[in-house]
C-alpha cells in the first residue's frame, strides 16, 4: 500500500472516550500491555517474531462509514469479476493486464464454475469526504483469522465493559462468513459432500502459518474437515488429490500464482488436479487477471469506458487513483492528452510507482519522498523491467489518526499513525475489515507495520429518567 500523508482525521466521539478511560485503567492495571501482549502470542497472532497489534486500541467505524464502503467495495468486487470474464474474451483487454505467459496459461485453463475471487481484499483511506481505494488483492488475501480473533481478545480488555455502557461494539464473523464462500464455490464447482475435505495449502516456511492453523480449528468447530498442507504434500493419481492420507474436496489456495509459476515441479499435484477439474480451487486461477495492480489501469482508461455503466464509471471517478501502465505512449488524463513519460517526470510530487505484481510494498517509489535523479532512475527501471508490467498511480490522501503504543518496555506512549482500512470480500460482499498502522508510506505488516481489529460502533440511545 502506497500513499503519502496529505490528509489526517482528528480522533474524536468513540476513540477520545476510549483514550480518556484508558489513562486511569493503565494506572489501575499496569500490566494490561504486557498481558494483551501474552494473549496475541497465546492465540498465534504473531508475524514470524512480532505480535500483530502493539496498540492499545481498535478502529471504529461508524454505521455510515461502513455502508459508505461496502457500496463502493462491493462495487469494484464486481467490476473484478466482469473484467475477467471480458478479459477472457477479448485479446485486447486482455492483454492490457501484462500477465506473464505461464500465469495466462493458467488463467486460460477452463474451470466451469463460480467466481474467479473467492476471496478478496481492497486496500482502502477513509476520510469524512473521501473514499479511495489503492489497490485490489483479488488472490490470496491473508488475515482474516488474525483480525476476528485480535477482535475477540480486544473485547476481554479491561475498559471494554465501560466502555460498552456508552458505545455498541460489533465485530465481524470473518472465519463463518469464509467458510461459507468456499463451501459455495464448491457447490458451484458441482460439489455434493455435505462436509467437504478442506486443504489450506500454502508453504510451510511462510509467516502467515499460524493463521492457517487459526482457521483450521475454526473450521472444524463449524463441521468441516479441514487439515493444513504444503503444496510438496499433495498427492495427485490422475483423478484424486490428496494429502495426510486424505482425500480433498476443496482447496482453499493460499500458496501465491507467482510461487506457483516459480516452482513447478513443487507445484504440480495441485496444477495437474485442477486442470483435470478433480478438486475445487478457490481462488481458482483467473483471479489473476483483477489482482495485479494493472487492473486500476483497466478501470481508469477511458478506452475500456464501454465496459461500465455510467454509474460505476461514476464510482470509479471518485474512489480509484487515475493509474496506467509504465510505457512510451500517449494517454488520457482526465481528459486531457498527455505524453506518458513527460507527465510522469513533470508530476514526480503527485505520484507513486510500482510493480504491477509484488507484495509488500516491493519496488514501490513515492515520489514525493524522491529526487529527481532518483526518480528517473525508476522511471528507466521500470520501462527495461524483462518480466512483468509497472504502474504509475497518483498520489491519494490518507487517513491519520492517534493511537497507543505499546513499547518494547511495555510502556504506552501516543503516535499518529497513518490508518489503512481494507474491507474483505467474500463472494463480492463485504464481511469484514483488516486496520492496518504505519508511521511510513507503506502500510503493510511485510513492510513492519501494525494491526488492529475494526469495531462498528455507535451511541447507544440514552433513555429519558422517569419523573
Amino acid at each position: 500500500m502506497t500513499t503519502a500523508p496529505t490528509a489526517s482525521v482528528t480522533s474524536s466521539g468513540p476513540a477520545e472516550y476510549w483514550h480518556e478511560l484508558l489513562k486511569p485503567a493503565l494506572l489501575r492495571l499496569p500490566s494490561m500491555p504486557l498481558n494483551l501482549f501474552k494473549s496475541m502470542r497465546k492465540a498465534n497472532l504473531t508475524f514470524g517474531d512480532r505480535v500483530h497489534c502493539p496498540f492499545l486500541r481498535p478502529f471504529f467505524l461508524s454505521p455510515e462509514d461502513e455502508d459508505r464502503v461496502r457500496t463502493v467495495a462491493e462495487t469494484i468486487a464486481e467490476l473484478g469479476e466482469r473484467v475477467v470474464t471480458s478479459a477472457l474474451g477479448d485479446e485486447h483487454l486482455f492483454r492490457q493486464f501484462h500477465l506473464r505467459p505461464e500465469e495466462e496459461r493458467l488463467a486460460r485453463m477452463a474451470t466451469g464454475y463460480g467466481r474467479a475471487s473467492t476471496a478478496s481484499r481492497l486496500d482502502a483511506f477513509l476520510l469524512p469526504d473521501s473514499l479511495k481505494f489503492a489497490e485490489y488483492n483479488g488472490e490470496s488475501p491473508a488475515g482474516a483469522g488474525y483480525a476476528e480473533t485480535l477482535a475477540e481478545i480486544f473485547r476481554e480488555l479491561p475498559i471494554v465493559a465501560t466502555f460498552a455502557q456508552r458505545y455498541d461494539m460489533h465485530s465481524y464473523p470473518l472465519s463463518a462468513k469464509l467458510l461459507d464462500a468456499l463451501v459455495m464455490a464448491y457447490i458451484d464447482w458441482g460439489g455434493t459432500s455435505k462436509q467437504p475435505q478442506i486443504a489450506i495449502v500454502d508453504w510451510d516456511s511462510v509467516p502467515t502459518w499460524s493463521e492457517f492453523e487459526i482457521l483450521q480449528q475454526r473450521f472444524e468447530r463449524m463441521g468441516v474437515p479441514t487439515l493444513v498442507a504444503d503444496p510438496r504434500e499433495l498427492e495427485f493419481d490422475g483423478k484424486t488429490l490428496s494429502a495426510h492420507g486424505k482425500k480433498i474436496d476443496l482447496v482453499y489456495r493460499r500458496v501465491l500464482i507467482n510461487d506457483i509459476v516459480a516452482k513447478p515441479a513443487e507445484c504440480a499435484p495441485l496444477v495437474k488436479a485442477y486442470a483435470a477439474n478433480a478438486v475445487c480451487v478457490a481462488n481458482n486461477f483467473r483471479c489473476k487477471i483483477p489482482h495485479v495492480k494493472a487492473f486500476f489501469a483497466v478501470l481508469t482508461d477511458e478506452q475500456n469506458g464501454g465496459l461500465f455503466s455510467h454509474s460505476e464509471r461514476e464510482i470509479i471517478r471518485q474512489h480509484i487513483p487515475w493509474t496506467r501502465v509504465v510505457a512510451d505512449v500517449k494517454t488520457a488524463h482526465y481528459g486531457e492528452t498527455v505524453d506518458l513519460l513527460a507527465f510522469i517526470r513533470r508530476e514526480r510530487q503527485n505520484l507513486v510507482l510500482k510493480p504491477s505484481d509484488e507484495y509488500g510494498g516491493s519496488g514501490v517509489t513515492l515520489g514525493w519522498e524522491t529526487d529527481e535523479a532518483a526518480w528517473d532512475a525508476a522511471i528507466e527501471k521500470a520501462l527495461a523491467a524483462a518480466s512483468g508490467a509497472w504502474i504509475v498511480q497518483e498520489r491519494i490522501p490518507i487517513r491519520r489518526e492517534v493511537f497507543p503504543y505499546i513499547t518494547d518496555e511495555m510502556q504506552v506512549h501516543y503516535r499518529d499513525m497513518l490508518v489503512d482500512f481494507a474491507p474483505y470480500l467474500f463472494r463480492g460482499k463485504v464481511c469484514g475489515f483488516l486496520t492496518r498502522l504505519s508511521a511510513t508510506g507503506l502500510a503493510n505488516v511485510t513492510s513492519g507495520g501494525g494491526q488492529v481489529p475494526a469495531f462498528r460502533v455507535s451511541e447507544r440511545l440514552k433513555t429519558a429518567t422517569p419523573s
